[in-house]
């Protein structure tokens, strides 16, 4: 048995990878430490999803490598989508990597820790990608207790011709409504208070195998799970949107009236050209429809700017449109040119200047909405989520509100009503009394 370090890149998704892997290896007897220079076999999963988290993966390999030499470190093992991606590199042009393990390879984590030292050889998986973690996989948690992520999902069916996420994790798979909801009993025992459910598109869980309305169910089973106070479901896509899915949001008391639609673009010409479908006036038609199902609800989205053929023209229309919906919350991501996909084969190629440059034109749009949507807030009493002292003072807590999802979206600052009695994990009335751009201030009641 080894002492093994975890470094873990990327999404949510990514994350639940390492905590099952490290849940795998802490149950056959492995040690795990969260100091590098203490690991005998140190594991990095990586992120291959676009160039900077690609770059970010690379540069942490080879930081890791370093551990071979100055550490305790004897093996070093890189997983994740950058290993779908790039596997031969890594194994050719990185000598210090002694192991690679594809997503779809998760279980050979065992394999590779409790064989020895040197290189172990590992074939990739061949035929489609068919793992897919449940209720009976030992997960080890590392988020704070009193919040989890559960992937009902993996893969994607989707043809978005910007994305690469595809190649890397495989068809669309989703999990059986009674594995999820048997997890979310565990971690319920176990102290979570709050699950966000993920997968590359959440609104098509249960499709794979005949349920058109898997997540709507899902919903309504997991407000059943006494003690689970919030269920959040992230990256919906918008073709695959249904009333009952609404419907069981309204209804189900711990259901979060937040909605995370990643809408790409507004530009009929732009969503054609990334094989998304729709324009301008059926987004307008859409976002209608879900705020008149589920009252109150908070909207988030996500945009590319600068995609291949992007006029200015196409970003004045989603500049309109940005100004039109009023979304809540509002991601910008510059374009990036990704290998093996059919955008990258796409003529028109935008400079990163002028990428770069609309990016920060369309935040300044959103910057003014989300403004005035958070000083609506102010004077409310509203339940928020304490996780405990911020980041930015130790003077100072700080928690969220539920169409606040952690780590993507603001926060509530707390400058008032902390006492003895008020916990990390708490849900608790707060007095909203002041409003910036993304954040909130609030004194507990």
């Amino acid at each position: 048995m080894a002492k093994v370090g975890f470094v873990s890149l990327g999404c949510p998704k990514n994350l639940i990878d390492s905590e099952v892997m490290l849940g795998m290896l802490s149950r056959e007897g492995h040690e795990i430490t969260p100091d590098q220079g203490q690991a005998e076999i140190i594991v990095v999963n990586t992120c291959g999803f676009i160039a900077r988290a690609k770059q970010e993966s690379i540069d942490t390999i080879l930081e890791m490598a370093q551990q071979k030499w100055k550490g305790k470190c004897r093996r070093l093992i890189v997983a994740g989508c950058l290993v779908e991606r790039y596997r031969r590199e890594i194994q050719s042009q990185i000598p210090e990597v002694d192991a690679v393990i594809g997503t779809n390879e998760i279980p050979k984590i065992l394999q590779v820790c409790s064989n020895g030292d040197g290189l172990v050889p590992l074939n990739p998986q061949s035929g489609p990608p068919l793992f897919l973690y449940t209720h009976t996989d030992p997960r080890i948690l590392s988020t704070p207790k009193y919040t989890a992520y559960v992937k009902i999902a993996e893969g994607c069916d989707h043809p978005c011709t910007f994305c690469a996420i595809p190649g890397m994790r495989g068809l669309f798979r989703s999990r059986r409504i009674e594995s999820v909801v048997a997890e979310a009993h565990d971690l319920v025992q176990r102290g979570v208070r709050e699950i966000n459910l993920i997968g590359q598109d959440t609104t098509m869980y249960g499709w794979d195998w005949g349920h058109k309305t898997g997540l709507a169910d899902l919903i309504r089973q997991l407000g059943k799970v006494e003690g689970l106070q919030w269920v959040r479901f992230l990256y919906a896509y918008p073709n695959t949107m249904y009333p009952d899915l609404l419907q069981a949001m309204a209804e189900t008391e711990n259901a979060c009236k937040y909605i995370d639609v990643p809408l790409q673009h507004a530009s009929s010409r732009v969503l054609k050209k990334m094989k998304r479908g729709g324009n301008r006036l059926s987004l307008l038609k859409l976002l209608e429809k879900i705020r008149n199902a589920v009252p109150g609800v908070a909207i988030r989205t996500t945009m590319i700017v600068g995609f291949p053929g992007e006029t200015e023209a196409d970003f004045r229309e989603l500049q309109d449109f940005v100004r039109a919906a009023r979304f809540d919350r509002l991601g910008v991501f510059a374009y990036s040119d990704e290998e093996e996909t059919p955008a990258y084969d796409l003529a028109g190629k935008l400079s990163e200047q002028v990428k770069q440059q609309r990016k920060r034109r369309l935040m300044q749009v959103q910057r003014r909405i989300s403004r005035q949507r958070n000083a609506a807030l102010v004077g409310q009493r509203l339940p928020v989520l304490i996780e405990g002292p911020s980041a930015e003072s130790d003077l100072v807590w700080q928690g969220r509100l539920s169409t606040q999802a952690p780590d993507i979206d603001g926060v509530v600052y707390l400058n008032d009503g902390i006492e003895e009695n008020v916990r990390p994990g708490d849900i608790r009335e707060v007095l909203i009394t002041e409003a910036f751009d993304y954040d909130l201030v609030g004194s507990v009641m």
